[in-house]
């Protein structure tokens, strides 16, 4: 081969190189913004659940018991209060704990209300799965040989997955009065 030849295939191979490089670059950038956008969604959800939370232990305590009612208020504030993951984690458990201690009937306690506060339970396991999801793929980016060796997106914190109990169904088992489940 001649110089021009090799000087072209280099070329070639440095051009796929780049288009490679600002391709996964591009890509953790789209991931990144799909994290925080999906942690946007989640932290959002969390905190309509203390909110909720918090509303039904303050203005029906009698329905839940003096208990359940002060556990209730203790967690929807800590779940709100709490910053670092770990923190976060521990706060949102201890309130998916005491919500799931909730009887299936609540005497005088709106059907809205319960109802609400079902749904909300069910969009905090759907926002975190997608969080979670978001988190996954930007990790397993990150994870591959080429990101790594070349450092792209080194600067950015990795994400962490957010791990707590939303099991689904738990929360107010009749939260339609007349017994229907939502679709």
């Amino acid at each position: 081969m001649t110089p021009e030849a090799w000087s072209l295939l280099a070329t070639g191979v440095l051009l796929v190189l780049l288009g490679w490089a600002i391709w996964t670059l591009t890509r953790l950038r789209r991931l990144a913004a799909r994290v925080d956008r999906a942690w946007a969604v989640l932290d959002a959800q969390l905190q309509r659940r203390a909110g909720l939370a918090e509303e039904l232990a303050r203005n029906h305590p009698a329905a839940l018991g003096p208990e359940l009612a002060a556990r209730l208020a203790v967690g929807a504030a800590q779940a709100r209060a709490s910053r670092t993951d770990g923190d976060r984690e521990l706060a949102e458990n201890a309130l998916g704990h005491d919500l799931h201690q909730l009887p299936a009937d609540l005497p005088g306690v709106p059907a809205a209300l319960r109802t609400d506060l079902a749904g909300t339970q069910t969009r905090v396991a759907l926002a975190r799965r997608f969080y979670n999801d978001a988190v996954r793929d930007t990790r397993e980016l990150r994870g591959r040989r080429f990101p790594r060796w070349t450092g792209l997106h080194r600067t950015h914190r990795l994400p962490r997955y957010f791990d707590i109990d939303d099991r689904l169904g738990a929360v107010i088992r009749d939260a339609d009065p007349a017994g229907h489940r939502g679709g």
